[in-house]
């Protein structure tokens, strides 16, 4: 299938392009620049727009064979001096260096609430798009021998209506889309063809003579688990959003024991049942946070005997709303943070990996030993099933 390029590549190109326009006063109609997964993007160019002081341009985003709501947006740089002639605030050059302030135009959302990958009040354009962005058009100041600082603004005509198809509203972004990307690659999302790919990787571990399945649903945390456990999760079958699908081939190939590792991103989904996590299939994280977290909190109630009037009042008040913070938290990083801070984090996830393991068993039946690791990126590891440890010292 054909893959696409992420709207962080076209912000990235349109802006390298607005740059050298601005910098030269030469039009260009393509401009190329390579992506993070050190794959080419050579981008044609479109709207474009030349004065004095600013020049924009856009390139269509393409998705590839991916269905991605964003395939045909124009993705817009606009790239101005930074001085007071242009409306723009000036700013201290560090070091010596001109700079790149980057921020987002019309159709792009900006951030209200925390928990994201930008803080409150920062357009929602990550950071691995931001350095893009930065280093191409310093590609161009370099090769033009600019001292200038540039202001590159990024704007998307179509945002603000693609936006109510995704889960900005829900996240507290609003006013447009997110400028995303990793790789600056969109590989296509088939369902069949993940699978069977899994299934490949699955056999090819178990003809090297492997009994247990290590599987993650992908490489969210790989420093995590090579600094806490020395080990590298590219050596484990990387099963996407398929948990399910995965104990069941693994079942198939008869693996005595699988290893489940992963975000409690994905994870805390598992404690609900949902054994496809991918959130168009279901997105209730906070839900199953929360639900958590109040089973935690009522069993400690019942242990501590605090009734009739002998609980510390405060402390209880102090943890209910914490609950209530965790259901208005837009990320489970946010989540955990917030139950970190009640004292509440500890006993939540102890009751998470219990109602993991529950329906990691259930799905896996008799013949399938199935352990489970779930860490965070701030927080490190949260929590592990009795017999985890165990399996990824045989696997190590």
């Amino acid at each position: 299938m054909r893959y696409g390029f992420t709207t962080g590549s076209c912000a990235a190109a349109a802006a390298k392009a607005a740059c050298y326009m601005l910098l030269t006063g030469k039009r260009k109609h393509d401009i190329t620049i390579i992506t993070p997964k050190k794959i080419e993007f050579k981008a044609s160019i479109t709207d474009i727009n030349i004065s004095e002081k600013c020049v924009s341009c856009s390139v269509i985003k393409d998705g590839g064979d991916d269905p991605d709501i964003t395939t045909g947006a124009h993705i817009t740089a606009s790239v101005t001096y930074l001085d007071e002639k242009s409306g723009h605030k000036c700013y201290n050059k560090k070091n010596g260096f001109p700079q790149v302030i980057i921020d987002g135009g019309d159709g792009v959302g900006r951030v209200t609430k925390p928990g994201l990958d930008q803080p409150v009040g920062n357009a929602a354009i990550n950071h691995v798009p931001r350095q893009m962005i930065e280093e191409e058009v310093k590609k161009v100041m370099k090769l033009c021998d600019c001292t200038d600082d540039l202001y590159v603004e990024i704007s998307v005509a179509e945002g603000r209506e693609l936006a109510k198809k995704t889960f900005n509203p829900r996240l507290g972004i609003v006013g447009g889309i997110s400028i995303l990307g990793t790789s600056g690659i969109v590989e296509p999302m088939s369902s069949k063809a993940l699978l069977d790919t899994i299934m490949v990787e699955l056999k090819q571990k178990k003809a090297l003579g492997f009994d247990i399945a290590a599987v993650s649903p992908g490489n969210y945390g790989l420093d995590f688990m090579k600094a806490h456990y020395g080990y590298d999760l590219d050596k484990s079958v990387k099963c996407s959003n398929f948990i399910g699908d995965t104990i069941d081939m693994a079942k198939q190939l008869g693996f005595s024991s699988m290893l489940l590792t992963g975000h409690v991103g994905k994870l805390i989904k598992v404690s609900g049942g949902i054994m496809n996590t991918h959130s168009k299939e279901a997105d209730c994280r906070m839900e199953l946070l929360s639900a958590a977290a109040l089973r935690a909190l009522y069993k400690t109630a019942l242990n501590q005997n605090i009734h009739h009037g002998n609980a510390d009042f405060m402390e209880c008040e102090k943890q209910f709303k914490a609950v209530s913070q965790v259901l208005e938290a837009v990320t489970t990083e946010e989540g955990i943070r917030i139950l970190r801070e009640a004292g509440m984090q500890e006993m939540t996830m102890d009751e998470v990996i219990n109602k993991i393991m529950f329906y990691l068993r259930k799905r896996a039946g008799d013949n399938l030993r199935i352990e489970c690791i779930m860490y965070s990126n701030d927080f490190g590891l949260l929590a592990q099933s009795a017999g985890a440890r165990e399996l990824l010292e045989r696997l190590l």
